[in-house]
């Protein structure tokens, strides 16, 4: 699980009330939230547009293995490093499950003393939770035209890069979360990066651009080493280490992108279905009541016998639908508007 995480516990609270009472991996809470303006060689201070009180600094791998145990007790079977490679069908053409990929193949196609063929993973009901552009999902979503049904847009991507340092003691102030817009960007290319304090000396750094770009000479890597040299960002890396790095696609489409997210046999949630807050930066919590409600639509039709569009329905009344409605146009606005005037001209001379 790669993310740069300021985590909204509105989902947790209701699936888990009592988590604070546990050891649960959530222990930085917000304690600052700036926002920069960058140029070549200032940082300028801007009024925040976000509000981040009451969440947290968190890594979402922890919580993801904390939340795995708990599963895991409650009966759960969780299968970690296995891939989901193939949709099963019945004989009616309804999903029927999930095969999982060979293990310990070589290069050259031959198999190694660690090889595991692929298992057949068949339920009643399946619940699709690639993430961003899930290989399966997106089959789903297009043979079974999805998209047409839920009236959604084409889906639209940015790519996150992020890596995890270890600074020195006197520059980590744990809760202090920054983004920034503007340098090393130009003003013709969505995007912005981010600055996350986590415990024990770690810092969540990262730069999100959007694909649509219209330089094709433009390297979405080489932007954020070129952001790491920024004065204001140089200083706090200057006597740290690189603990991990790694790199993940966005849905940034919003409301209007969204599928219907129930096919035959099945479901589609959290990220796969495109459910990221734009505005927010933020889709954990969206993710997590997703599969809350389609785990409620889930019993009631193995036990009832009712329709998995129930989940669909509810989906519509729950928060998640008025929280993504809200921001449905920021999006498109920053991509008809995000241009460069004179007085950034101006700025950028500095």
């Amino acid at each position: 699980v790669l993310s740069g995480n300021v985590f909204e516990p509105r989902a947790l609270d209701e699936l888990i009330p009592k988590w604070r009472q546990e050891d649960a991996p959530i222990r930085v809470p917000v304690s600052s939230d700036k926002f920069w303006m960058l140029t070549k060689n200032k940082a300028w201070t801007l009024p925040s547009p976000f509000d981040n009180k009451g969440n947290y600094v968190i890594s979402l791998s922890q919580l993801v293995r904390w939340m795995s145990v708990k599963a895991e007790e409650l009966g759960v079977e969780v299968y970690p490093g296995f891939a989901a490679s193939e949709i099963l069908y019945d004989e009616n053409q309804i999903v029927a499950g999930v095969a999982t990929n060979d293990v310990g193949i070589a290069k050259d196609g031959s198999k190694r003393e660690t090889f595991q063929p692929g298992v057949e993973l068949r339920g009643r009901i399946t619940l699709l939770a690639e993430g961003c552009r899930g290989s399966l999902s997106e089959n789903i979503i297009t043979n079974h035209k999805l998209r047409e049904s839920g009236q959604g847009q084409h889906q639209t991507y940015a790519l996150g890069i992020k890596e995890v340092w270890e600074i020195e003691e006197g520059k980590h102030k744990p809760g202090s979360v920054v983004h920034t817009v503007g340098w090393p960007l130009d003003m013709k290319t969505y995007g912005g990066s981010f600055l996350y304090h986590l415990d024990d000396r770690q810092l969540a750094i990262g730069l999100v651009v959007a694909l649509n770009y219209r330089n094709p000479f433009l390297s979405p890597y080489d932007e954020f080493q070129k952001f790491k040299q920024h004065p204001a960002i140089r200083t706090l890396l200057e006597g740290g280490t690189v603990l991990q790095y790694g790199a993940r696609t966005l849905n940034e489409g919003g409301f209007q992108s969204i599928p219907n997210p129930v096919f035959p046999g099945g479901a589609i949630i959290g990220c796969s279905a495109g459910f990221l807050n734009v505005p927010k930066i933020k889709g954990s919590h969206t993710a997590m009541k997703s599969g809350m409600l389609a785990a409620e639509a889930t019993f009631k039709a193995l036990v009832e016998g009712s329709s998995m569009d129930l989940y669909w329905e509810n989906l519509k009344k729950s928060w998640i639908w008025d929280e993504l409605y809200r921001a449905r146009n920021y999006r498109p606005v920053c991509g008809y508007y995000y241009y460069q005037s004179p007085k950034q001209h101006l700025l950028s001379s500095f």
